[in-house]
């Protein structure tokens, strides 16, 4: 697999998926050890237009483990030249001079994009405005979905949440899409659905969905629950009004009693109603494990970057 920049979930076939896969298994090898220093001559821009606290330190970490170099922003919008004016192209031809990789978080969806159009290093999307794609996140999920359940295909799904502005659940709809019979059920009030581009790019791929506005109405029927927050400011409604919403799409004890012996509870984090600390002890709770799969997918993709 040789790829200069990873900006969507599109740009990855199944067989590319499976090899990021194998490696990320042998990332998780290299941890146990301690690491390498195989990468000791690389440096890593961590270009985040946006606070972040778990991606950009998923990659750090990952980073460091490489045995590279970083050189970190955490709120370029603010604390950099973009504060007057400067427009990301122009930051990126002069940052791309410096470093070997460059990991950025935009502001704007298609930013990355930008940014890739001008670099002479790989760019690696961490996350593009509300609504675009966090491929890096996506095949994180996939490879704790592959970890966890040993398949991707055949698989019942549930996204939940907020799907209208959610870049993870985007970038994880494309790469579903590529797997042999999985069904998706989009789960989320009527105002925060997924967008139409999403459904008709599963009509064209020919993967069964379906959209739902109560989580209780299929979560005995699926192997995956993948949920998302859900943000009142959003809703607009009052603090009664939410919190009967979220009834609808709280995870907790009674939930998971309802939910398959083997099935799976994900959340790309951080969390804030969605989900009860009380489900945390229980096996199929996999979010904290997901949260440690991404440094190993990291790890993976900055090595496929480095050694294009």
């Amino acid at each position: 697999m040789k790829l200069k920049h990873i900006i969507k979930s599109q740009q990855f076939s199944v067989p590319s998926i499976m090899e990021l896969f194998a490696t990320a298994q042998q990332m998780e090898k290299v941890v146990a050890r301690g690491g390498t220093q195989d990468y000791n001559s690389k440096i890593m821009a961590s270009l985040f237009y946006e606070p972040s606290t778990r991606t950009r330190f998923s990659f750090e970490t990952a980073m460091h483990r490489l045995g590279g170099r970083i050189l970190s922003t955490e709120n370029a919008k603010e604390f950099s030249s973009a504060i007057s004016g400067e427009s990301i192209e122009d930051t990126i031809k002069v940052l791309s001079q410096f470093v070997d990789v460059i990991v950025l978080r935009h502001d704007e969806i298609g930013g990355a994009e930008r940014a890739a159009a001008v670099s002479n290093v790989p760019v690696i999307n961490a996350g593009d405005g509300k609504g675009g794609q966090h491929p890096t996140q996506a095949l994180t999920d996939l490879y704790t979905i592959f970890r966890e359940i040993k398949t991707i295909d055949g698989l019942n799904i549930a996204l939940v949440g907020d799907l209208a502005h959610g870049r993870t659940v985007r970038s994880l709809a494309y790469l579903l899409s590529k797997f042999e019979r999985v069904k998706i059920f989009f789960v989320a009030p009527d105002k925060l659905q997924i967008h139409q581009d999403i459904l008709d790019h599963l009509e064209e791929n020919k993967v069964w969905f379906a959209q739902e506005n109560d989580l209780k109405k299929v979560v005995a029927e699926v192997d995956v629950v993948y949920q998302t927050r859900i943000e009142k400011i959003l809703l607009e409604v009052s603090d009664n009004d939410y919190e009967k919403i979220m009834e609808s799409f709280f995870i907790n004890s009674g939930m998971m009693k309802k939910m398959k012996s083997n099935s799976i509870v994900m959340h790309p984090l951080p969390r804030l109603k969605e989900i009860s600390s009380e489900v945390d002890t229980d096996s199929r709770a996999a979010y904290f494990r997901q949260s440690q799969n991404g440094i190993y997918v990291r790890m993976a993709l900055l090595k496929t970057v480095l050694d294009a």
